[in-house]
């Protein structure tokens, strides 16, 4: 079984990467030894993925993955995007953020779905010490007048895929799984490992 470094804290997230990469990866995190954790200082998804990637095979000598995700929105001009897990200010409230996300919508008088358009995007980066490879996963859809659902995290109870009627977190966790932009990215990364083991 191989060992991957998982830079997350979240359960959740960890459960996700799991379920999409199967059992023949051992996954080590936070959860299971201690690092310093990396403060993500850059302007774009790739860019903080890779700094984080780098950083904690630095730190754990063995494969690492990182990933950046930013929910964008069309009318508000790609926002949050990457200031998504901080969009309402420190420390980071999942709520807060997705009300000041409403309210911004409510000042656009943005009332459909057409008016609502967003996009999930995730960029994984993989660092072994040698090679370094970013994997990026795009899904489409568009945001809900209020939040629905109690699944998943983040922004999931206001985003709503296209050719869906239910929000990420009305979802079952196989169902996101099977479509979600972190699903996309993670089986470009997974493609990847088989061809190179």
């Amino acid at each position: 079984m191989k060992k991957l470094f998982v830079g997350t804290h979240n359960p959740k997230k960890l459960k996700e990467l799991t379920q999409i990469l199967g059992l023949e990866y051992q996954l080590i995190s936070f959860q299971d030894i201690y690092i310093q954790e990396i403060q993500e200082t850059e302007l774009t998804l790739e860019g903080n993925a890779i700094l984080k990637a780098k950083s904690y095979f630095e730190q754990v000598q063995m494969p690492c993955i990182a990933d950046d995700t930013g929910l964008e929105v069309e009318i508000l001009g790609g926002e949050p995007g990457v200031m998504s897990a901080r969009y309402a200010g420190e420390p980071p409230d999942n709520s807060k953020n997705i009300q000041k996300l409403l309210l911004k919508l409510q000042e656009k008088n943005a009332l459909n779905s057409d008016s609502r358009k967003a996009q999930f995007r995730t960029v994984i980066a993989f660092y072994d010490g040698v090679v370094l490879k970013t994997f990026e996963g795009i899904i489409k859809g568009y945001i809900a007048k209020e939040p629905m659902g109690n699944q998943g995290f983040g922004y999931d109870p206001v985003f709503i895929p296209d050719s869906f009627l239910q929000t990420f977190a009305q979802m079952n966790p196989e169902q996101k799984n099977q479509i979600s932009h972190r699903a996309l990215a993670l089986q470009k990364l997974k493609n990847y490992l088989h061809l190179h083991r």
